[in-house]
């Protein structure tokens, strides 16, 4: 049985993905968060790192679709959120990690300016904040996932953190 304590504490983290507020994720929240973190680092959408977001949350909003959206309305209520998402995912984080990975990895690539496949603390901060994370929070996560101190995380570190918060009520 999932408690209720649980149960807010996941739908919390709803708003990270409703982008625009209006009480359900559907495709443009996730083209919305694209275009933010394009936005963000100076990134076209039609560059290489511009289309590889794209597709990334694409494939996200895919992923999330199939998995909680149980009316096939193409929007998923913070009730279809908690209730089919997060309950079937909680048990395998894995599975929510593969489902974010796409879109993980182009955000990475966009706040990866170097290429070396890390993201700066700093940047990956940001990149929390054009996802909707307070800036406190966000610098205090990005700090927490650089674990060796050396100022980068990786595209790993990255989506076993972000599968964890989305499933773990912690």
């Amino acid at each position: 049985m999932v408690s209720s304590e649980y149960e807010r504490r996941i739908a919390a983290r709803f708003a990270t993905f409703d982008q625009d507020g209006n009480g359900y994720i559907d495709r443009e929240d996730f083209s919305a968060a694209a275009k933010a973190l394009l936005a963000e680092f100076g990134t076209t959408a039609r560059s290489d790192k511009g289309q590889a977001l794209y597709i990334g949350a694409e494939a996200f909003w895919q992923g999330m679709a199939g998995i909680a959206d149980r009316d096939g309305d193409q929007r998923i209520t913070r009730e279809e959120f908690v209730n089919g998402a997060v309950k079937r995912l909680r048990d395998n984080p894995d599975r929510f990690a593969e489902i974010a990975r796409p879109f993980l990895h182009g955000a990475l690539a966009v706040a990866d300016p170097d290429g070396d496949g890390y993201a700066t603390v700093t940047d990956t901060a940001r990149v929390l904040g054009c996802l909707g994370v307070a800036q406190d929070v966000a610098q205090a996560a990005a700090a927490a996932l650089d674990a060796d101190g050396d100022g980068k995380v990786a595209e790993s570190e990255i989506v076993t953190a972000f599968a964890r918060y989305f499933t773990v009520p912690e």
